[in-house]
């Protein structure tokens, strides 16, 4: 049995959507946002005390690049994957690592905006600068996506998977205005039902509020 260790609206997400595109057998363990993750027993897990982690064989990956990469050779290698003699792999490969460049400038707009909860702990200026960035990823998108569905040439895989979900939660932070290219895109692989079943309840880190990055919480 596969498992999927989880907390709804994180990298995790990633893992979740991609487990749905597989169609596969798994089930899902759900942890709140807190100091569940740091326990010795998930931290057999994931070292860290990050999510995702993933139940395999025996075997508990962390790390969403590592497990988008395993799933897809072992389930879907010419699917949602792009094997070693693809003429899409190293694009493949490029795109599924490029979401981890998008969810870090994501995570510390999400330290700024939620995790320091004391007004006088947040920088404007670290915003400002991060939200910035994030328009920069979404620049790199918008000219691999012009004249494309997806961001392989080949169709859609799990690079689409992996940048979607970053691009999911960095546009709570940063909106698309602008971006015709990527705003299309990402309707398109947002109708999947993959994305639809990994989206959280009610539970939620973040509400469908945009973040203005240059203002100081009220």
């Amino acid at each position: 049995m596969i498992t999927l260790h989880h907390c709804p609206q994180t990298r995790s997400m990633r893992s979740l959507w991609l487990l749905h595109e597989l169609g596969i057998d798994f089930e899902v363990e759900t942890y709140p946002f807190d100091k569940t993750l740091r326990s010795p027993a998930y931290l057999e897990k994931s070292p860290a005390g990050r999510v995702p982690a993933l139940e395999l064989d025996g075997q508990a990956i962390f790390e969403t690049g590592a497990i988008t990469e395993i799933l897809c050779e072992r389930f879907s290698p010419n699917g949602m994957g792009r094997g070693v003699d693809h003429v899409d792999r190293a694009q493949w490969l490029i795109w599924v690592h490029f979401s981890e460049t998008i969810s870090q400038h994501t995570a510390a707009l999400t330290q700024q905006h939620i995790a320091l909860r004391d007004d006088t702990m947040r920088s404007p200026i670290v915003m400002k600068l991060e939200a910035a960035r994030l328009g920069k990823c979404y620049a790199a998108l918008e000219a691999r996506l012009k004249g494309r569905e997806y961001l392989l040439d080949s169709g859609f895989s799990a690079a689409d998977v992996s940048v979607g979900q970053a691009v999911y939660m960095a546009r709570f932070f940063a909106h698309l205005d602008g971006f015709e290219a990527l705003t299309d895109w990402y309707e398109r692989i947002t109708q999947r039902e993959g994305f639809k079943a990994s989206l959280p309840g009610k539970d939620v880190l973040f509400s469908e509020t945009f973040f203005p990055a240059w203002d100081m919480p009220s």
